[in-house]
């Protein structure tokens, strides 16, 4: 297990700037589909609002009550999202889970922000927090999609 001190070096100075400053941090007023998830382990909960023109996310909305890592998480997402479609979402998605659990890769632009929580493959308990945001994110737009083609 890490040392205490490694655990307050995971809090670094761009975590918190990003925990500070989520973009899209206000819920959207007409949704075409809003995802509710919580992380039964620490209780951390991300609900994203998302509309959808044309098959990519247009409108952005996201309420984060989270821990630091999980709202720098949610600060990426949020500011790489819009103009997003469903394959981007979930490649982003796969890659920080696979950079997160079997040291993969830090995924592609725009999402590459995702870096800044590489320190955090260490702290096991903290990785569902921090995948919150997106995976909330792609099962918004996949439920917006499957709507919009009943």
């Amino acid at each position: 297990m890490p040392a205490d001190t490694d655990l307050i070096k995971l809090y670094s100075t761009r975590i918190l700037a990003l925990a500070s400053e989520i973009p899209h941090a206000t819920r959207l007023d007409a949704p075409d589909a809003t995802v509710k998830k919580r992380s039964p382990l620490c209780g951390s909960t991300v609900t994203v609002d998302v509309q959808v023109t044309d098959g990519r996310i247009s409108g952005f909305g996201q309420d984060v009550k989270a821990c630091a890592l999980g709202q720098a998480a949610a600060s990426v997402t949020g500011a790489a999202v819009i103009g997003r479609n469903l394959s981007e979402l979930e490649a982003a998605r796969d890659g920080l889970r696979a950079m997160l659990k079997s040291g993969g890769p830090v995924p592609d632009a725009p999402f590459e922000g995702f870096e800044v929580l590489e320190p955090a493959r260490d702290y096991k308990n903290r990785h569902a927090s921090i995948l919150l945001s997106i995976e909330a994110t792609t099962e918004a737009l996949d439920q917006a999609l499957r709507s919009d083609c009943a």
